[in-house]
């Protein structure tokens, strides 16, 4: 008789986003007149650039002729992609990597989730708490996680995240062998410094741990001397995996294309990781259609620079916009400065799903409860940066209204 892997059986309730759509649906069901401004959920509402746009027609085109069509490309990226990422994400910063340690995918997070194949079922796993659900659900999925003790995993080494440590983390005193770490972070908004992050990588160096580095959001620092890359860090090469997208830097949400990074000397077990991963993906993945790769690829000509810049910063000023207004509505307010998302404290400690459930229901605006983000997350809301300018200003100016 056919068995479910049990371990799906294990997981509390819905994933987060699912749960956010479903109260969200409900209620509008219920309230079919009701106007609801979504600064939840963090995908983008701007169009692609022009640029972009513009490489997609003609690779468009290109398949469309028998002199300059594509079929299944390189598992790993097409070389004028992956060329193109090394220039401009990691040359300018002086970190040692080539093209033949990227790896283009269908996103950062396909492959957050996907790259737990390589590790075994015992592998201790260590996340930054409140944490993107993805590395948490992912690995309970694998049987890593252990059981669900109705607030937390019991295999999981948590990472508490909070206003005392300004939401930066501490080293563990259960030695993990996987760390996931994001900066800027999701949710918290949180950026770590050269230094910060050399203690990290100093420590999985020596406990031979290795560090996944989630940079989705690294065009969006605005403060000097942030790294963007965590092979900025002296011996990062040696102990760490990066995930990077163009999700959000330019709008590739329903285009999805994103990229991992794993250094061609990263070896554990006796294996170079890089070999393993593309066994992994030739296995299980077909590779990024060609006229994405293009799409992406015209992110990093001059044009397109210019337009996803244009893009970061109206997403940024909408940020500013919930940030200030937020204080300026009595909650104390974090992230908006480097990161799109901004992490907001619920009045007189209100429980986080139910402060969701008052502003949607009395103000129409759809957040996310911190809760979501793991144990530490209690107490907080996430609002995003990613909607469209005036509604944002709206959504703001009713939460503003229904505090006061």
């Amino acid at each position: 008789m056919l068995k479910i892997n049990e371990n799906f059986a294990k997981l509390p309730g819905s994933y987060l986003f699912a749960e956010i759509a479903r109260r969200t649906a409900a209620y509008s069901a219920e309230h079919p007149e009701a106007d609801l401004i979504k600064l939840g959920i963090g995908d983008v509402t701007q169009p692609l650039p022009p640029a972009v746009i513009s490489a997609m027609h003609r690779a468009s085109d290109e398949m469309g002729s028998a002199e300059t069509f594509r079929g299944y490309g390189p598992y790993e990226g097409y070389d004028f992609l992956r060329e193109a990422i090394v220039r401009h994400d990691y040359a300018p910063f002086g970190a040692p990597i080539t093209k033949d340690d990227i790896f283009v995918s269908d996103g950062a997070k396909s492959d957050c989730g996907n790259i737990g194949d390589l590790f075994s079922d015992d592998t201790v796993v260590a996340v930054c708490d409140p944490v993107y659900p993805v590395y948490v659900d992912s690995n309970a999925m694998s049987g890593r996680a252990g059981d669900w003790d109705g607030k937390r995993w019991t295999n999981i080494v948590y990472l508490p995240c909070n206003e005392q440590n300004g939401f930066m983390p501490e080293l563990p005193v259960r030695t993990p062998d996987v760390i996931y770490l994001c900066f800027p972070n999701n949710p918290t908004g949180a950026v770590a410094t050269k230094a910060q992050l050399k203690i990290w990588v100093d420590y999985a160096r020596r406990n031979d741990a290795l560090i996944l580095y989630d940079a989705a959001y690294r065009e969006y620092i605005t403060e000097p001397d942030i790294p963007h890359s965590i092979y900025e860090i002296e011996g990062a090469a040696e102990c760490a995996i990066e995930f990077c997208s163009f999700s959000k830097t330019a709008g590739f949400t329903g285009t999805r294309c994103g990229y991992t990074t794993i250094p061609a000397g990263l070896e554990r077990d006796g294996q170079k990781l890089a070999d393993v991963w593309l066994r992994r993906q030739s296995t299980k993945f077909n590779g990024t259609a060609y006229i994405i790769q293009r799409a992406a690829e015209a992110v990093y000509t001059e044009q397109g620079e210019r337009e996803y810049k244009a893009l970061i910063t109206y997403y940024m000023n909408n940020a500013r916009v919930i940030r200030e207004g937020l204080r300026a509505a009595g909650l104390t307010v974090y992230g908006g400065v480097n990161s799109p998302y901004v992490w907001a404290k619920t009045p007189d400690g209100v429980p986080s799903w139910d402060f969701f459930d008052r502003l949607l229901r009395e103000a129409n605006v759809v957040t996310t409860p911190g809760a979501g983000f793991g144990p530490e997350g209690e107490g907080f809301i996430r609002m995003t940066g990613f909607g469209d300018a005036e509604r944002t200003k709206l959504a703001v100016s009713r939460v503003q209204s229904i505090l006061k």
